[in-house]
């Protein structure tokens, strides 16, 4: 496996890679590595012959207060997880080498950028769409993975890469929870043993929201509600939001009457801000 810091040392081992027939798979992440990450590293492995993990806290995703600076950072144990799962090459650059001095341009999340996680945290897809935008220029994958997880930076990339007409087509996998359902991340390990214990309410409010939809519930307002009661119920955990979205436009449902619908959640429990999502059916 290769690790590599430069731009051009990425470029020319890809190309090299190119050369011989390979197709090439990029998995975008900011380290702390977990299982949520690991399984979209698997997923690339089935799909590509040459996997590239880039490796990089992203300080354009960070708004003014957030977590940047104390955003859990382990390089070495990153490269030991990546050398045993196969993979080719981590791209860690220094956040000198992926933003210029004077550098000015950045990529516009458009109107999926503005609603939910957008609302809260104004410039928070654009500095994604600018990385992403950049990995995807440097790395030049055939496939790029991301999770379900982070639903809402699925869809705009998705839509970035449409609107952009950008050569790479991006796949989205399923969410990785622990046994108590809770959505894995890199900010789990901020949260103290109570509120650890409290987190798992997001995924019960989904859950509530997905058993009345698939008793035949369609008012979109019912499952809010429930999803709200639920949170309500458990005194450490602040909401942010709870929506019933379409799946692909990020617009609030009234009823689950026929596009794909998502149930999305926000909330902090003491300095930690956790997000989960869940997709819904009616029976």
């Amino acid at each position: 496996m290769e690790n590599l810091v430069s731009k051009d040392e990425v470029r020319r081992a890809v190309a090299e890679a190119r050369a011989v027939g390979q197709r090439i798979a990029l998995v975008p992440t900011m380290g702390a590595l977990h299982e949520g990450h690991l399984s979209l590293v698997r997923a690339a492995r089935e799909r590509a012959e040459y996997v590239v993990v880039s490796v990089f806290v992203n300080p354009t995703q960070f708004g003014p207060g957030e977590d940047f600076e104390a955003y859990p950072r382990d390089l070495e144990g990153d490269l030991e997880l990546l050398e045993a799962e196969g993979v080719a090459l981590v791209f860690a650059p220094a956040t000198s080498t992926m933003y210029a001095p004077g550098a000015t341009v950045t990529v516009d999340s458009g109107p999926l950028g503005d609603v939910l996680e957008g609302a809260i945290r104004p410039t928070h897809f654009r500095g994604v769409c600018t990385v992403v935008a950049k990995l995807f220029g440097i790395v030049e994958p055939d496939l790029a993975f991301f999770g379900e997880k982070d639903f809402q930076q699925l869809a705009i990339v998705r839509t970035m890469v449409s609107d952009l007409d950008l050569p790479v087509r991006v796949v989205g996998c399923p969410t990785i929870r622990e046994s108590d359902g809770l959505a894995m991340s890199s900010r789990n390990v901020y949260l103290s043993p109570d509120e650890r214990a409290a987190a798992t309410v997001l995924y019960r409010a989904l859950r509530a929201a997905e058993a009345r939809a698939g008793a035949g519930e369609r008012d979109a307002r019912v499952l809010v509600e429930a999803m709200r009661a639920e949170i309500a119920a458990e005194p450490l955990v602040v909401p942010d939001y709870a929506e019933v979205a379409d799946a692909v436009t990020l617009a609030p449902l009234d009823a689950l009457d026929g596009p794909p619908a998502r149930a999305l959640v926000a909330a902090r429990l003491g300095s930690t801000r956790l997000i989960d999502n869940l997709a819904l059916e009616v029976g």
